[in-house]
């Protein structure tokens, strides 16, 4: 209802209080004035129990609020499915939802350390001032003997590094020579096979690199130093390796690396380049012109020792530097192990790894950090410590280098955060050492990030940078006194939008949320599935990882738990469809743990519609997840039919939800078996045959009651799940779709009843229907076989079957089904009945795969006639010549029909004659080499007019053809040229190859008409419903964000002032119509101008001429906004224009003179203009029938739409 029809409600109402008088307007009484029914549907809408307390709140808002009882608050067809179309979801990319997961992960296999200490000589190019450091390993080399003394410092240097990575396999090399190294990487190389491994280089005894690039070793003797050039040493370890040099001027290697000729040579092959510098990793000490650190506080080899024990290095550099009297000597005292994170020492080592997780997280590109911190276990380990020890060597003006080259990280603010997490365990330590009861308070870090972490949430965006806690988050799950709270925050993060679960996975939390599957605990469940939830809506390659783990496990036992609401519910139902979309293991894993039934049971313990209280998002994903589970599984499918799933999810369809009964009908489509052709009817009996073919039958049944859902989201499920039927059970559509398209012999059509847009069979029955028994079609699952399937129209006016025709036999009075179908002798028994019920299925099943490719909704036009492909009927494009003289190419919904031959069915007659237009000329003779002379016309002409002339004629033998099967390679007819004809005419054309309907062109035009041919059978369409509905939890969940909520509501503010000062003056106005022009147009239109529609709140006028072209004009301006066609479809004719949602943005609807309704979105924008939903409204009409004219109106208070013809 408009809000111009709101000004004369308001008037009625006034005229029916007081005479017409004028006075101030009394509130409605809406419990009189409106049917009770209605009252109800608006309780329902707004939930709420007593329709008549709906009544009572709204007269007591009207008696406050003169005038606003006629401004409707509610919105429709603003829903998600119609701001996109369900076809339009994009395919997720594999290379970007899944490049967190490191696809080429490594291991250290092996550790090679070289010690060239030579312990008592000094290089001859170091000088050291005494006192200087001396620790190596943390072993003082001159407290012993210099040989024991070099042992146990490789002894000790080899239990540091195995403290990152124990199950590696070490060799130790002691002073070596040149031979000895070559030795030990060529063995290590070789063990270590594909795997990285590791050389570990400590030069102090040595003279520093050349500039060539040489390290220093020893002669057997121990009098010369020997060069290794890095070239030869790399030579001998290949790839993957990793290089640790402690030396001075380490920085010469990581130079000569970086310079090396093969790397900067043209020649070499780019690809096989790019791997080599990707798998060397190189660590140096100091930079090309630097000396290592000599001061006593500090071991000799500081690198090492910042790489192998980072938590004492870093407590014993940082007590000197602390405000508190800390005793370092206490440092080597402090209890725990570094694995237990509830002693002090393990503690201060999870706070160490996760600052420096979340230093490199966030200086790091996001690649490298993953090749670098995720890939190898100790080569994260390593890289963790290469920060302490950047930090630590900066501070005695050293620059460690490393390969790839990092930024500057050594004033990164959470080096602050580590110094007080130091500093509250070193205060601890004198108090936990003297008394053995004292209790370890732990450090407040944890808690603290995740406040920090909170904060960000409430403020942070897709739009700001990211937040640096989370590698932090991380680490709390691992903590279970902080990990429900991290989790909560975690899930919150994650509904921020796939951006943050694609940081959340590039950080690493994967493996962290998929362990937390094995807990048992009960605070964590819902928290889980929700980020589960997310993680799958953008990964769906983690499906494998979950089977692997028995994932799949917690979620059915969480679908199955009570106490469970329904919103969560659908979560794990969701996480289960996408562990079995298309994943064998994963289906088979589920189907074993009794999905199936788990599922059913939902779906039946689900309240009904009727009650208001459906869970419709629980009801879709457990549709979905049936789906998912039991397509293209022989044992699914078979559990399902002994579970009665088709007659439960047939209740489904009833729903109110659109999104509810898609699903619905997509679960049923993939209970059809694809792949061959259905069971045959010719063998003998095959019980599991029968039971499979009766079944799937059923399943036809269920799907034909959505034919006329009002929304496109069910009908293009319904004509994917026809496409699945067509191709299982391709041999019985096409009999039907024989019998479908052939005219009866005896048949003839009414002048001027015949419509040149429709093919043959539309003009017996509107497809689009389903008509009670006096109409059409009889019940879905049974009746009266092919009685009501088609009506012939006879020279009497009268419908063949019909009950005031002669006779009430299915075989006199249905020629279609006599010549096509035919009756079987007597003796045939209980088989002829059911071989006709089945038939009865498979021709209502053409009849509606006739009205889906006749959709108004162009997706499920294109989808219906994929399905007529199927069946072996091609579309066709029909050039009409337009009245100005140029040629519009229309792509025709009713295709025309080319079918191939029909097999031979036991007890069936087949047609021996069929209807040519052999006068036009254009027919191919090949077509008539075996055919005797037409013979002359026995019956009065078939089309009213003397221009036209139809002569039966017999057809060729293809007798052959039909004893033979269908082959679906054969090329389908294809008919070329131009038919002219000055009455449009059911032309049938018969070759060897199949059957062609060539009617469908326009009365007295040019018509070309151009059959496709088909090298390979044509594909099934595939549905999107699965993908478009995974969208849902793509969004946010949590809190849904409403960024322009504000703003639309002041417009509607604004719009309903308006709307209210405008009923004022009309209230108020002496004027009984208008005299004054507000504008004149030229609408450019040459057929004539069919509706106008002035928009209500702009200087907009939207106009629809017989073409159904929409023009938007600016009346103030005086120019056309915009400019569409309603539809490409020859048939026009715009019966009426209304606006929906008029104070917000509004949608425009064009209904159609043949009952069609199709509502714009974006109409006044150019070329930007979308078709929000369209449908048919009138239902049982003949489509096309000149003079037909439906009528429709929109009510806005209501939500309803009225139609009639």
């Amino acid at each position: 209802m408009a809000l111009g029809d709101v000004v004369l409600c308001r008037q009625r109402s006034m005229d029916s209080m007081g005479g017409g008088h004028l006075g101030p307007p009394g509130p409605p009484h809406l419990a009189s004035t409106l049917p009770q029914e209605l009252i109800d549907d608006l309780a329902r809408r707004n939930q709420v129990e007593d329709a008549h307390q709906l009544t009572e709140e709204v007269e007591s808002r009207f008696a406050n609020e003169p005038g606003v009882s006629f401004l409707p608050n509610a919105s429709y067809l603003c829903d998600l499915r119609h701001d996109a179309d369900e076809a339009a979801v994009p395919a997720a990319e594999p290379g970007v939802v899944s490049r967190w997961r490191m696809k080429d992960r490594m291991k250290t296999g092996w550790v090679a350390l070289c010690m060239c200490l030579n312990i008592g000589v000094d290089p001859p190019d170091v000088i050291k001032i005494s006192p200087c450091a001396r620790l190596e390993c943390w072993i003082d080399p001159f407290s012993t003997a210099s040989v024991k003394a070099l042992e146990a410092i490789g002894k000790n240097l080899q239990t540091q590094y195995e403290r990152w990575q124990p199950r590696a396999r070490y060799k130790v090399s002691l002073d070596p020579t040149v031979e000895e190294v070559k030795k030990l990487c060529l063995s290590c190389r070789k063990n270590a096979k594909g795997e990285r491994v590791l050389f570990h280089y400590n030069g102090h005894g040595v003279p520093r690199p050349t500039i060539n690039g040489e390290l220093w070793l020893f002669n057997k003797n121990f009098t010369q130093y020997i060069p290794l050039s890095v070239y030869e040493l790399e030579s001998w370890l290949g790839n993957p390796s990793i290089y640790v040099l402690d030396c001075s001027a380490a920085g010469m290697i990581v130079n000569a690396f970086c310079e090396r000729p093969e790397w900067g040579s043209s020649s070499a092959s780019s690809t096989a380049l790019t791997s080599a510098m990707k798998d060397c990793i190189l660590l140096a000490a100091c930079g090309a012109n630097e000396t290592l650190p000599q001061d006593m506080e500090l071991p000799a080899d500081v690198f090492t020792s910042c790489l192998t024990t980072p938590i004492k290095i870093a407590l014993r550099w940082f007590c000197p530097r602390s405000l508190l009297p800390l005793n370092p000597e206490l440092i080597d005292q402090i209890p725990g192990r570094q694995n237990d994170r509830k002693t002090p020492l393990g503690e201060l080592n999870w706070i160490f790894t996760a600052i420096t997780d979340t230093i490199a997280w966030n200086v790091l590109p996001r690649e490298l950090f993953q090749r670098l911190f995720r890939q190898d276990l100790l080569v994260a380990s390593l890289f963790r410590n290469f920060l302490l020890a950047e930090r630590i060597m900066r501070a005695a003006n050293c620059c460690p280098q490393s390969y790839p080259r990092l930024p500057p990280t050594h004033q990164h603010p959470m080096w602050h955060a580590w110094d007080m997490a130091a500093e509250i365990c070193l205060s601890q330590l004198p108090t936990l050492l003297n008394d053995p009861n004292a209790e370890f308070q732990p450090s407040p870090f944890f808690t603290e990030q995740l406040t920090a972490f909170e904060v960000w949430l409430e403020h942070g965006s897709e739009r700001k940078k990211p937040p640096e806690q989370l590698p932090i988050v991380l680490q709390v799950l691992l903590s279970q006194s902080h990990r429900f709270r991290a989790l909560v925050l975690l899930g919150r993060f994650l509904d921020m939008g796939a951006w943050a679960v694609d940081l959340a996975l590039s950080v690493g939390i994967f493996p962290y949320v998929l362990k937390l599957l094995q807990t048992t605990a009960t605070d964590l469940r819902q928290i889980l599935v929700f980020i589960w939830t997310k993680i799958l809506a953008l990964d769906k390659s983690c499906q494998v990882d979950l089977v692997k783990d028995g994932g799949h496990q917690y979620f059915i036992h969480f679908l199955n738990s009570p106490d469970i609401h329904a919103e969560q519910r659908a979560m794990a139902a969701f996480v289960l469809a996408v562990i079995v979309d298309g994943h064998q293991h994963g289906q088979q894993a589920c189907i074993d743990a009794d999905l199936i039934s788990i599922c059913l049971s939902h779906i039946q313990a689900t309240p009904n519609a009727s009650d208001g209280q459906t869970e419709p998002l629980l009801l879709q994903w457990l549709c979905l997840c049936l789906g998912k589970l039991w397509d293209g599984s022989v044992k699914g499918v078979s559990i399902a039919f002994l579970e009665d799933a088709p007659a439960i999810l047939g209740k489904v369809l009833s729903e109110p939800q659109p999104e509810v009964r898609a699903a619905a009908v997509y679960a049923l489509g993939t209970l059809v078996k694809v792949g061959v052709d259905g069971p045959s009817t010719e063998g003998p009996d095959d019980d599991v045959d029968e039971d499979i073919l009766a079944a799937e039958q059923k399943i036809a049944s269920l799907l034909l009651t959505v034919l006329c859902d009002g929304s496109p989201l069910v009908r293009a499920e319904l004509a994917i799940a026809m496409a699945r039927l067509a191709s299982s059970h391709n041999r019985m559509f096409r009999q039907a779709a024989a019998a479908y398209l052939k005219p009866p012999s005896h048949s003839a059509v009414l002048p001027g009843y015949r419509n040149p847009g429709y093919s043959y069979p539309a003009q017996l029955m509107y497809p689009g229907s389903i008509p009670d028994a006096d109409q059409g079609l009889q019940t879905l699952d049974g009746g009266t076989p092919y009685r009501s399937v088609m009506r012939i129209v006879r020279s009497s006016g009268s419908l063949a079957g019909s009950p005031g025709s002669a006779g009430n036999s299915p075989v006199s009075d249905n020629a279609v089904l006599g010549e096509s179908i035919g009756m079987v002798s007597s003796n045939g028994g209980s088989r002829s009945c059911r071989r006709m019920e089945e038939g009865n299925v498979y021709v209502q099943c053409i009849i509606a795969v006739y009205a889906l490719a006749r959709d108004p909704y162009p997706r499920v036009a294109s989808l219906g006639r994929k399905v007529l492909r199927i069946v072996g009927v091609e579309s066709a494009q029909v050039v009409v010549a337009s009245r100005a003289g140029g040629v519009i190419s229309y792509p025709r919904n009713p295709p025309v029909a080319a079918l191939p031959p029909t097999p031979p069915m036991p007890g069936v007659l087949h047609r021996s004659t069929s209807w040519v237009a052999s006068s036009s000329g254009n027919v191919a003779s090949t077509w008539r080499i075996t055919t005797p002379p037409p013979s002359p016309p026995t019956r009065p002409a078939f089309l009213a007019g003397s221009t036209s002339t139809l002569r039966r004629v017999a057809s060729m033998d293809i007798s052959a053809a039909l004893n033979g099967g269908w082959d679906a390679s054969r090329p389908a007819v294809r008919l070329a040229g131009d038919i002219v004809t000055h009455t449009a005419s059911p032309v049938l054309n018969s070759l060897s190859t199949g059957l062609a309907d060539a009617a469908g062109m326009l009365a007295s035009g040019l018509s070309a008409v151009t059959m496709e041919t088909a090298s390979t059978a044509p594909v099934l369409p595939e549905s999107t419903i699965y993908k478009w509905s995974c969208g849902h939890f793509s969004r946010p969940l949590l809190e849904p964000s409403h960024d322009d909520e504000e703003e639309i509501l002041a417009r509607r503010e604004i719009r309903e002032k308006e709307a209210l000062s405008g009923i004022a003056r009309c209230q108020h106005s002496s004027v009984s119509k208008v005299t004054d022009q507000i504008g004149s147009w030229d609408t450019g239109s040459e057929v004539g101008t069919k509706a106008v529609l002035l928009h209500p709140f702009k200087p907009l006028v939207c106009i629809a001429d017989d073409n159904e072209t929409i023009r938007i004009w600016d009346y103030d301006l005086g120019e056309v906004v915009n400019t569409f066609e309603n539809h490409n479809t020859p048939d026009k004719g715009v019966s009426k224009l209304c606006l929906l949602n008029e104070l917000d943005d509004s949608l425009l609807l064009v209904g159609s003179s043949d009952g069609s309704v199709r509502v714009w979105k974006d109409y006044t924008q150019k070329d930007k203009h979308r078709l929000a939903t369209s449908w048919q409204a009138v239902q049982g009409h003949k489509p096309g029938v000149r003079g037909i004219s439906a009528v429709v109106d929109w009510q806005q208070m209501t939500g309803y739409l009225a139609s009639h013809i």
